[in-house]
């Protein structure tokens, strides 16, 4: 029998999102049961539906986070643009609707909204039901479901759209495009402008020309050894990629790059056959799903 939970239970577990890399608790969707609901279906007229203003609105921050456990769990949050998974997915109560998400926006169980695990909030996604092939394009924008039988959990309207009417067999792909777009317009949002720069006047004065002096001619660095980057994580905290940083030296050449407010580990300076060798030990040994780079451009981690 499915357990009944208060509004202020699920509310107190949705609100913890914070991550938690040396603590294990339970935030987003318990393992219980617990987020699962049976959809009741209503016109379509009647919903308050998703518009592409909304879906590529600009967020209160753009969200990755560290590493983190639940439940004794780890995930490893980081930026995939090749993500294209398939698993089961369910569906997010309408208990939920107002609460806030993990990246500060309001969950609106009218819109086309989704949750993930590890995917950066937001990132627009296409969703498939496997099971009928019908399709919706959806903002992820929270933590969860912590259960592990599923990937993610969408929102009514957004369930409604594709049939889903509980649990179901789905197909999860990053949409490349609108997520850089919308990840841009959420750092633009909330970059503070900077003030104008003063004019310095020009003042005109005779200068004695001095004799021209050689200097030596200055010296090329050396240049890169490979066109291809694997990125492992990316963090808001310095010090936590400066650590896995160097931990992850025993792939290859770990760097941090500063990017905006972000900080994202990069294994960097490789060939495709390196790269290739890097992505699968980080698949196998850490349990990561790297994104991978080629001259500064994402491309997908299997195309190589």
């Amino acid at each position: 029998m499915k357990k009944l939970v208060s509004l202020a239970v699920l509310t107190a577990l949705v609100s913890g999102c914070a991550d938690l890399s040396t603590t294990s608790r339970t935030n987003g969707y318990g393992a219980d049961g617990f987020g699962e609901e049976t959809l009741v279906t209503t016109p379509m007229a009647e919903q308050s539906l998703n518009t592409d203003a909304y879906l590529m609105a600009p967020a209160p921050k753009y969200y990755i986070g560290s590493a983190y456990k639940v439940e004794d769990v780890q995930y490893i949050p980081v930026e995939d643009m090749s993500y294209n998974q398939t698993g089961v997915a369910g569906i997010i109560p309408t208990e939920l609707n107002g609460t806030k998400t993990s990246n500060g926006e309001t969950f609106d169980a009218g819109q086309l909204v989704a949750t993930s695990k590890t995917l950066p909030l937001p990132t627009i996604a296409r969703v498939t039901n496997l099971d009928n092939g019908q399709s919706v394009v959806v903002r992820v924008n929270n933590r969860g479901p912590f259960v592990n039988t599923r990937i993610m959990d969408l929102s009514p309207a957004a369930a409604q759209r594709i049939g889903l009417n509980g649990q179901g067999k789905i197909q999860v792909q990053v949409m490349v495009n609108e997520t850089n777009a919308v990840k841009a317009a959420t750092l633009g949002a909330n970059t503070p402008a900077q003030p104008a720069p003063v004019a310095t006047p020009v003042v005109t004065e005779t200068v004695a020309v001095a004799a021209p002096v050689e200097t030596p001619a200055p010296v090329a660095a050396p240049v890169a050894t490979g066109d291809y980057s694997v990125q492992v994580a990316a963090f808001y905290a310095e010090d936590s990629a400066t650590t896995l940083a160097n931990r992850m030296k025993t792939y290859g050449d770990a760097v941090v790059v500063s990017e905006g407010d972000m900080y994202k580990v990069r294994i960097i300076n490789l060939d495709a056959t390196q790269a290739r060798g890097v992505i699968d030990a980080l698949r196998n040994n850490e349990g990561m799903a790297p994104g991978l780079l080629k001259s500064g451009r994402w491309v997908n981690a299997d195309s190589i």
